[in-house]
């Protein structure tokens, strides 16, 4: 449905896309992540028409969209900051892309209740935006994103001038509505968290180019390489070389996956696979932090003449700082990563 080809933008000497080709299915909910810098807003914006391309194509439905001005091009864009017209009233908020299609007065407020009832916001046309929590602003700008029916709705950073808890509620019901619309949805985040819960497929950008794409779990299970991994909060990412079911790192002799790429690269260890045994009994490592985390207390080891790791322990049997320990390695939570940069 959308598609983009070799797209590219520059700013200056920098490249804010760099060659990127993209497709959006149908019905289908993209999450877009990245660092700051990255790409991720010109992305959106590109899309829009808020932002000319060097060079490259835009395709939405087939059509080319080269020329095609921002508000011909039937996408939904909604900000961070909501940018809502504080001089009308949510009915009026909502209502506004209806009519500048030149919809009928009673269509616009027919369609405006039916969106208000959506977002979980009934009867509350008439009230004045600046009355409105930082929580129904956002429901008011989905919903007059929604108005026009757009064949994409794009999201930037929607929920990221919220608080957790209401980040965590907003994005649960975002997933069940988009779901119940069959909305075509392109969003842009930070955190990873939002995206994975929202997303059908995620996008990880880094430097203007896309760095791994697929559905949430196989990006958690299997980062494309170090840069991901660390992307994504894992710590324990050192270069590796493996042979044959082993890697040498500098942990000493690690198990990989049957199957694993061979030869020089990176090795990944997610904390769950870190497991503390006897000190005779692993790499003889000291306790020099530990963090509560709600399930689990991440502890913080460092070896005698290696890179720190982190292990996630049950809240009953975590050491203390200052407490030695060993560890082993659990071959179910490793992985071989494509390549050494960003480690």
């Amino acid at each position: 449905m959308l598609r983009l080809e070799r797209t590219a933008v520059r700013f200056g000497g920098r490249a804010a896309l760099d060659g990127v080709d993209l497709e959006v299915a149908e019905h289908e909910v993209v999450c877009v992540l990245g660092p700051s810098g990255g790409g991720k807003s010109t992305l959106l914006r590109t899309v829009a028409g808020l932002q000319p391309l060097d060079s490259g194509r835009v395709f939405l439905d087939g059509r080319d969209l080269a020329g095609v001005p921002a508000h011909r091009r039937g996408v939904g864009l909604m900000f961070q900051d909501h940018q809502l017209f504080p001089q009308r009233d949510v009915g009026g908020n909502v209502a506004f892309g209806l009519r500048m299609q030149g919809i009928s007065r009673a269509e616009r407020e027919a369609r405006v209740e039916e969106l208000l009832d959506l977002v979980g916001l009934p009867g509350a046309s008439r009230r004045p935006v600046a009355a409105l929590s930082g929580g129904e602003q956002q429901r008011v700008a989905l919903a007059r994103a929604l108005a026009p029916r757009p064949r994409v709705l794009m999201l930037d950073e929607p929920l990221g001038q919220l608080d957790r808890s209401l980040r965590e509620r907003l994005v649960v019901e975002l997933r069940e509505l988009f779901r119940k619309l069959g909305t075509t949805v392109l969003a842009v985040t930070h955190d990873q968290g939002e995206a994975f819960a929202l997303a059908d497929r995620v996008v990880v950008m880094c430097d203007g180019q896309i760095a791994q794409s697929g559905t949430p779990l196989e990006v958690w299970q299997r980062p494309a390489d170090a840069f991901v991994a660390r992307f994504l909060g894992f710590d324990n990412v050192v270069v590796a070389t493996v042979s044959g079911e082993a890697a040498d790192t500098p942990w000493g002799k690690l198990p990989v996956p049957e199957g694993s790429a061979q030869g020089p690269g990176a090795l990944l260890v997610r904390p769950a696979g870190v497991r503390l045994v006897p000190v005779s009994e692993g790499l003889r490592c000291t306790v020099t932090a530990r963090t509560f985390r709600g399930t689990h207390v991440a502890v913080r080891l460092q070896p005698e003449r290696a890179p720190a790791l982190e292990a996630a322990c049950p809240l009953r049997a975590a050491p203390e700082p200052g407490d030695e320990a060993g560890v082993v390695f659990d071959v179910a939570e490793v992985v071989v990563l494509g390549n050494a940069s960003g480690v």
